[in-house]
């Protein structure tokens, strides 16, 4: 936890108390005192400092000043076959560190049906696992996601409309006939949308539909790797790219 998340409910005043893992991290992780100054943020908002007012058993009384824009959000989107819960929960989590604009979970061939009706999914509250991600990367501003359990109606009559801002459109497959450099020339600045399948890939289906939609194929190379690998590793092959173009 590099970062004290707020929520601006938990604000009266200039002052915050905290309980359950926040004052536990700031208890026994970093062994802060009274007096000491902690790097803190208000989710959706401004970053800045909390100096710890007062600590007693479980509580820590922080008095806050927010001052700081966070660092601009890379105009990335990511698509991405919902993998098992356990699974998504962790991904998110590595993904919002990584920096992403909005997540479409969607169904695929290879995507159990059972995901769908999982508690995770159902509550349709990601919170918890996305400010994880939040307060690793220093960050307080959640993206925007949205479930799609109908692949069809998602890629033919949802996408064409959110991606018509995105030029760079990207579609990682086991069998690709490129690397991400070839696929996403140009990148620069422009807004990518990153599309990651089930483990086992994409269908054959699923990829006519993405190229019918301007997606570009391209692989790892001859490595399958699992869901929760893929995601950081492109993302971080996209952020290296967006920085070399």
């Amino acid at each position: 936890m590099n970062l004290i998340l707020l929520h601006p409910r938990e604000l009266t005043g200039q002052h915050v108390t905290l309980t359950g893992r926040r004052a536990e991290h700031i208890r026994k992780i970093l062994r802060a005192t009274a007096g000491d100054t902690l790097r803190v943020g208000m989710l959706g908002g401004l970053l800045g400092t909390g100096c710890i007012r007062e600590m007693a058993g479980n509580t820590v009384v922080l008095e806050v000043h927010l001052a700081t824009e966070p660092p601009p959000l890379p105009p990335t989107d990511l698509i991405l076959a919902v993998p098992r819960p356990i699974m998504l929960k962790r991904v998110l989590a590595q993904a919002v560190s990584m920096g992403i604009s909005r997540i479409f979970l969607v169904n695929a061939n290879r995507v159990e049906k059972s995901f769908f009706s999982s508690t995770l999914i159902q509550s349709n509250d990601f919170t918890e696992s996305l400010c994880l991600g939040l307060e690793q990367a220093i960050d307080t501003r959640l993206p925007e996601i949205s479930v799609h359990p109908r692949f069809r109606p998602f890629v033919e009559d949802l996408l064409p409309e959110l991606l018509r801002d995105c030029p760079i459109r990207l579609l990682a497959h086991p069998e690709g006939d490129r690397t991400m450099a070839q696929a996403a020339r140009g990148l620069s600045a422009q807004r990518a949308v990153l599309a990651i399948g089930p483990e086992g890939g994409w269908v054959d289906f699923e990829v006519h539909r993405f190229k019918e939609q301007g997606f570009m194929p391209f692989s790892l190379g001859a490595r399958i790797l699992r869901v929760d690998t893929a995601v950081p590793a492109l993302l971080g092959q996209l952020s290296l790219l967006r920085r070399l173009d």
